[in-house]
């Protein structure tokens, strides 16, 4: 039988082009054969999970720790999750997308035993994939710093796949798949990280936006051990609307009455028929859906009760001390809120229509409600010299100064205010944690002016494309090592790269302390969190009126 086993698997290599001198790596029966560089080897498009289609689709993530075949090619990216954006593209488009992705340095074993990184990218849970983000430089900078490091990322479900809404899919327990695809990708890593020079208890976490809010997410089970550190870049966990699942009926019908099959389908009857419509209808119809949606991210993570993933508000469980003690990173950028306002916004009256569309319905008195509302655009009023981008002036950019108001309260409401409130929170329960702001105005995604150090700028910073540019090389570089000390060490300031880089402290709650890292090219030190201090003491305060 062993005989026959090895001839089976060389008659496979030659059908499938591969040779015996790639990257291998064995799990269970399957071989594994990846891609190499001069000092990198790459595996990719590794199933791991049971294909989410058929009587699957709609349905939690099955985990699949080995393919299940006795070769698998791994030399690319699988193909990307079903969502929006251009045309229905079979070729690289799939719903057969819970594919994950390594790159290691060369000369890796099973005893080599390296920290690993995991990222889970962003999209506002209804785009985004893995193959978007070239690790090469982040990997290269670990090795060259003689820290080296595992680089995975993966694919989840998004949109209507990945984020089911409404009453149906709250009594049938299939909301927040997405969230769900995250946890079984880093089940996957726990169990067969080791077999590719991996340390599994070693595995930091860290993403960003939805891929971040997502991580946040899952910190809040207190039980939570499948990364013993974690990042968040801008995205916490009630930085999207938290709703229940019910609360989004209009969204899913809208959804469903746009698949074809399922046009006349009962409002309690859907996901039967959903489960038999075609890919392209469900691409089709989510395209639709997200046009006609009142919200900018319809399909996203709801609350689930006890025993899911998200089972309360995020600030009722901080407050009770109810998340996981493990050592985290998290930040803001200067200007978050630049990227969801649209430039033609000109109205302060619009502006409170927003608050109260997106807080609604509220889990307090309509009372109270309304008197949060108000009293933020008090406290945020429309004055351009308080407004974002931030430490701009009176300049409007050729803008309704509404506009600069507008981003301002974005950028608190959902995301400064939420990292404030974290880390207060991890240090009142002894939580390692550390803070950061991003603020370098030279990022290769700034798009204009009045766009400022927008959501997502530092992304290019972490994956190393900014040492290129020399106005923020020394940035890109320092921050590469603040993150890879801090999965390899739990601390961002080992002596390795630029050892002499400004020292990150620990996050401290009092005011006297300088708690937060300034991330700018020209000026990277240490900062008390008291910026905004009353307006985001305010929105804390009211942290259940804004379904915080």
């Amino acid at each position: 039988m062993p005989a026959l086993r090895w001839f089976t698997k060389c008659v496979l290599l030659c059908l499938v082009g591969l040779t015996a001198g790639q990257p291998q790596v064995q799990l269970g029966e399957t071989t594994i054969y990846g891609s190499s560089s001069s000092e990198k080897e790459f595996f990719g498009g590794i199933p791991f999970a049971e294909p989410p289609i058929g009587e699957l689709r709609f349905e939690a993530p099955v985990l699949k720790l080995d393919p299940g075949v006795p070769v698998l090619n791994a030399t690319d990216y699988g193909p990307y999750c079903i969502q929006s954006g251009g045309e229905f593209d079979s070729t690289v488009m799939s719903e057969d997308c819970l594919t994950i992705n390594i790159n290691r340095p060369a000369g890796v074993n099973e005893s080599s035993a390296l920290p690993v990184m995991v990222w889970v990218y962003g999209g506002g849970f209804q785009g985004g994939y893995s193959s978007m983000y070239d690790s090469e430089f982040l990997v290269d900078h670990s090795i060259q710093r003689n820290t080296s490091i595992i680089y995975a990322n993966f694919n989840y479900r998004v949109g209507p796949l990945g984020f089911p809404q409404g009453g149906e899919a709250e009594n049938l327990g299939v909301t927040n798949l997405g969230n769900k695809d995250v946890r079984a990708a880093l089940t996957w890593v726990q169990n067969n990280i080791g077999s590719f020079g991996g340390d599994q208890n070693k595995v930091t976490v860290f993403g960003e936006s939805a891929g971040s809010i997502i991580i946040a997410q899952l910190l809040l089970n207190q039980t939570f051990d499948l990364a013993r550190a974690a990042i968040l870049e801008s995205g916490l966990a009630a930085t999207n609307t938290l709703l229940n699942a019910s609360d989004r009926e209009d969204v899913w019908q809208g959804f469903v009455s746009a698949v074809p099959e399922c046009a006349n389908a009962s409002n309690n009857a859907s996901f039967d028929c959903l489960r038999n419509a075609s890919s392209e209808g469900i691409f089709n119809a989510t395209v639709l859906a997200l046009e006609n949606a009142n919200s900018q991210f319809p399909f996203s993570p709801v609350i689930d009760g006890p025993g899911g993933i998200i089972p309360d508000l995020p600030s009722r469980l901080l407050s009770r001390g109810e998340f996981a003690r493990i050592p985290f990173i998290a930040g803001t950028n200067l200007d978050e809120g630049t990227a969801f306002v649209p430039i033609t916004f000109n109205s302060t009256d619009l502006l409170r229509q927003w608050l109260l569309t997106n807080t609604t319905p509220s889990v307090v008195s309509d009372l109270e409600h309304g008197f949060v509302i108000d009293a933020i655009l008090d406290i945020y009023p429309n004055i351009p010299a308080e407004g974002s981008p931030f430490g701009t002036g009176d300049n409007t950019f050729d803008l309704d100064p509404a506009y600069k108001q507008a981003c301002a309260v974005f950028c608190d409401v959902a995301f400064t205010s939420l990292r404030r409130q974290l880390t207060q929170a991890a240090a009142q329960n002894g939580v390692k944690a550390f803070a950061y702001l991003f603020a370098d105005p030279n990022s290769v995604l700034s798009v204009a002016d009045y766009a400022g150090v927008s959501h997502g700028a530092e992304v290019t910073y972490v994956y190393g494309v900014q040492q290129f540019i020399s106005a923020s090389s020394v940035l890109s570089k320092n921050m590469m090592d603040y993150w890879i000390s801090f999965a390899t060490s739990l601390d961002p300031n080992d002596q390795f790269g630029n050892g002499s880089r400004p020292i990150w402290t620990q996050y401290n709650s009092s005011w006297e302390s300088d708690s937060v890292l300034l991330l700018n090219s020209s000026d990277t030190r240490m900062i008390r969190d008291t910026f905004r201090a009353g307006q985001i003491e305010f929105l804390n305060a009211n942290a259940e009126a804004l379904l915080h």
